[in-house]
């Protein structure tokens, strides 16, 4: 739209008006009080932040404002009227839409079918699907991304499949866009085009509620801050008004002094070893190891191939070359159960697909690996499950209603959390965890990175995949660049750097 428009000057003219308010929000899911009468205060062509530990109730105030759950208590007003609340089409109805932290697609629909998913333009003669991919096609255009419309959404990464939600979001020409986590598996370019789109919505008057734990993204692009702790609303505040370690006081109710709690560890013996892997079209010719008591970093950008060499590794993927070693003895391809059993654990990107049964409880998901273990003449003892539950609860500090409650109700930290439990109780001599702090906020972060420093000086050995360079710099004692599906770079942790980790994996830098 051309600057100095009708409707731009229209929309700069309702800028900072308050078009949404939440007063006294309350809402509880079991013995567990999601909202404990919070506040929130959003106004027209605001990008606002939304922050605040897994648990504090965020992503909750999200889905009441989205239409998926009713306040028990409290008011909310939309231009100064009744918000309509229970159901999300009425939300879209109202002008407010929502992009969760966990792409939903429906994976044998195309992008276009996705995007236009309950809503499809129609002609004379029926659906227009040339207008819809038309339109498809000009959205991921407007986001910078060549995506395929035709293509289908089985197989998309996580980063393109954010980058199809947040175009279904931008089809529907919301008035207020919610955004939970929206640039949690995106690389910094990625990120970067996302705030041009959000800054474009700005310009149109336009809100954005913007949940996210990267907080220097918080600092480039909103405006307006809010921190909820334990379900209420405790600082507002303008971003220029604050400071990045201000706002983790008030998200944790005190100063976070360690994010990553290195603990001193002795580097033992070579426990995995891989030379020459390569799968047609993935990787190539990757070669590396890690030693007991080490923590070895394989950084890259998001579609580099290290997912694929860690689901390779572990036996999910077949590959068709090379050779696995854990303790010396080669490993089968394609098996898993083989490699849990000889002591290999994998902490998968994608949580909520392929770590965890989200229908089930928390304890059975704990319990999943270890089943065998458990059983008694054939029957699983709930007894055993609960005990294990208990165990891992207590030493991960992970918060659930009860032990038979579904995992789905839990915030997207304690879901990690979870699975991670999962895999500490086989007791794994290597341990592969695959972007293991996505999407969780800066205290279980720290909680996350002292659970991997402290199996570090237990002995084991640690294979991590990171996008967030900080994280690799902070808790890596060796690191391995990927770069378009080959290891192009190892380092030192005293000779890494982020420029050179960056340089190395954009393909400018020299071979290892």
């Amino acid at each position: 739209m051309e600057a100095g428009s009708p409707v731009d000057d229209q929309a700069k003219a309702l800028f900072g008006r308050t078009i949404f308010e939440i007063r006294g929000a309350y809402k509880h899911f079991g013995g567990a009080i999601a909202l404990n009468y919070a506040d929130f205060t959003l106004k027209s062509g605001e990008i606002h932040a939304l922050l605040g530990e897994n648990g504090a109730g965020k992503s909750t105030l999200l889905k009441v404002l989205a239409g998926v759950h009713t306040l028990e208590a409290g008011t909310i007003a939309l231009d100064g009227k009744t918000f309509i609340q229970g159901s999300p089409r009425m939300a879209m109805l109202q002008g407010v839409t929502v992009i969760y932290q966990e792409p939903s697609l429906f994976p044998d629909l195309t992008l276009t079918e996705n995007v236009y998913i309950g809503r499809q333009l129609r002609s004379k003669t029926g659906i227009n699907w040339a207008e819809m991919k038309s339109q498809t096609k000009s959205l991921f255009e407007e986001l910078g991304v060549n995506l395929e419309p035709s293509r289908l959404a089985r197989g998309l990464s996580i980063a393109d499949q954010q980058v199809v939600e947040i175009a279904k979001a931008l089809s529907l020409d919301a008035r207020i866009i919610l955004m939970d986590e929206p640039t949690a598996a995106l690389t910094k370019s990625e990120v970067n085009r996302l705030m041009l789109v959000m800054r474009r919505l700005q310009e149109k008057g336009k809100s954005v509620v913007f949940v996210s734990h990267r907080l220097d993204e918080v600092f480039a692009i909103c405006d307006q801050i809010t921190v909820m702790r334990d379900g209420a609303t405790v600082a507002q505040a303008k971003v220029s008004d604050t400071s990045i370690n201000e706002v983790i006081k008030w998200m944790v109710g005190r100063e976070l002094k360690d994010l990553f709690p290195k603990m001193e560890s002795t580097i033992g013996e070579v426990v995995l070893e891989v030379e020459g892997l390569s799968s047609t079209s993935e990787f190539a010719d990757i070669t590396l190891n890690v030693r007991r008591g080490e923590i070895v970093a394989l950084a890259g950008l998001v579609g580099s191939g290290r997912s694929e060499v860690a689901r390779a590794i572990f036996g999910i993927d077949p590959y068709d070359s090379g050779t696995v070693k854990l303790k010396g003895k080669i490993l089968p391809g394609g098996k898993p159960a083989v490699s849990v059993e000889s002591g290999l654990a994998l902490v998968p990107e994608d949580r909520r697909q392929q770590g965890l049964f989200m229908t089930a409880s928390v304890s059975r998901n704990i319990a999943m690996e270890m089943l065998n273990k458990l059983a008694r003449s054939g029957l699983i003892s709930q007894r055993s499950e609960h005990s294990l539950t208990q165990e891992w609860g207590k030493k991960l500090q992970i918060k659930y209603p009860n032990p038979k409650a579904p995992v789905d109700q839990l915030s997207g930290g304690n879901q990690q959390k979870t699975v991670l439990a999962k895999w500490f109780a086989t007791n794994p001599d290597v341990l592969i965890v695959d972007e293991p702090t996505r999407g969780i906020d800066v205290q279980t972060k720290a909680e996350f990175h002292r659970q991997l420093s402290q199996a570090a000086a237990s002995g084991k050995a640690i294979l991590m995949i990171s996008s967030e360079l900080p994280e690799v710099l902070g808790m890596a004692d060796r690191i391995y660049v990927m770069h378009e599906g080959r290891l192009v770079k190892e380092l030192s942790r005293q000779e890494a750097t982020q420029e050179l980790i960056m340089t190395s994996a954009t393909g400018q830098g020299g071979g290892a």
